[in-house]
């Protein structure tokens, strides 16, 4: 089990049906966020992405914004902003207003943007994407620290180059790196100290990955004079919940497999096409359907891999509709948030102390009740 106090959080590539109203998704994903931080979720990232119809958040810092005058106390990621897409000095000002904007709750998340087809619009070959990221970083990361840049890339330029004004965290927000299964998100976060994000902790080759990545990273940092710090480390999974298994499986029907075809189109054959889709996701794709157990399940299946680790974030998948979805977080706040927070602790220990000693404390009750009514008598005797 791990020995740190585990938080909570929602990951927000987002999914959503191409049939779907883009309008009124996007509310729904800036409602949901609202949902968990009333329901006391620690965390909620949000992706970028810009083809493929299904992830339609095109700027995580747009939509954070307007979800930050939503919400109250739960800090806001983004996850991720693909950093070979834009210039390093647009990227560290937008953030760092943002950083401002949102009084000290905004997490950086970075890493070289997951679609393919996204590249392929911008003219950028996916094998150079990691190279660019982590040119971008350093460069960012400078910016951020206040330093004046000039720096020549085959794909920007800047001169003289700083932010307008420092960031609101100093020195920074909290950097975490993109993770899933090649080391080079990984070695990005070791050679600066900076968090992970393992976006596809339970999956079969990401939950493989997961210790291996996490010593690579330590690695690199000890190389460099940093250390990784395990509060910093979020794994990300999906699961949708209900009070029966029962339940849960006929709420995916939902979505499940819209979700599943989509998948196949970027990663084809990570789904089967044919079979039971509920059954497939809890014993080999990576997720959990079920009830809060089962939720529980999951996430000390992933503490049994990995040991430590800072923040657990569910993947909103759409695979259940509105108010099933609405319920699911629910539940999860109530029930295996405190699992694990130990919230109950002294409450089950009262329990089962009371529970153990239920005959001796009746009759104790009773033994006072009793004594209560003969002295009575005895009073009424002598009146």
């Amino acid at each position: 089990m791990s020995y740190l106090p585990l938080k909570h959080g929602l990951f927000l590539p987002p999914f959503h049906k191409v049939t779907e109203s883009p309008t009124i998704s996007l509310h729904r994903d800036m409602e949901i966020i609202r949902w968990a931080d009333e329901l006391g979720f620690d965390e909620a990232w949000v992706g970028e992405h810009h083809s493929g119809g299904f992830e339609t958040i095109a700027s995580p810092e747009l939509l954070l914004a307007a979800v930050a005058e939503r919400t109250r106390r739960i800090r806001l990621g983004t996850g991720v902003v693909s950093l070979p897409y834009h210039n390093p000095l647009m990227v560290a000002n937008r953030i760092i207003q943002l950083d401002h904007m949102t009084q000290g709750r905004i997490i950086f998340g970075v890493g070289p943007g997951l679609l393919v087809t996204d590249a392929r619009m911008l003219g950028i070959d996916p094998q150079q994407t990691r190279d660019r990221m982590a040119e971008a970083l350093e460069v960012i990361v400078r910016l951020l620290r206040g330093e004046t840049i000039t720096h020549t890339a085959d794909w920007f330029v800047l001169k003289d180059a700083r932010v307008h004004f420092a960031p609101y965290q100093q020195p920074h927000p909290e950097i975490a790196l993109a993770s899933s299964i090649s080391p080079s998100g990984a070695k990005a976060a070791g050679k600066y100290g900076f968090s992970m994000l393992c976006v596809a902790a339970a999956d079969r080759a990401g939950f493989d990955a997961l210790k291996t990545n996490w010593d690579i990273a330590t690695q690199v940092a000890e190389a460099n004079g940093k250390k990784m710090d395990p509060r910093g480390l979020r794994l990300v999974a999906p699961m949708h919940i209900a009070e029966t298994r029962e339940q849960a499986a006929k709420n995916v029907q939902f979505g499940l497999r819209d979700y599943m075809d989509y998948s196949n189109s970027v990663a084809p054959g990570r789904f089967p096409a044919d079979g039971d889709p509920v059954a497939y996701m809890n014993e080999v794709g990576g997720g959990a359907i079920g009830t809060p157990d089962d939720a529980i399940a999951l996430i000390e299946r992933l503490i049994g891999r990995q040991g430590d680790f800072g923040v657990f974030l569910q993947m909103a998948h759409n695979w259940a509709d509105w108010e099933q979805t609405r319920r699911s977080y629910e539940l999860y706040a109530r029930y295996v948030i405190p699992h694990f927070t130990k919230v109950n602790a002294n409450r089950q220990a009262s329990l089962t102390e009371m529970a153990g000693n239920a005959a001796n404390n009746e009759a104790e009750r009773r033994r006072a009740v009793e004594a209560q009514i003969a002295k009575y008598a005895t009073e009424s005797k002598k009146g």
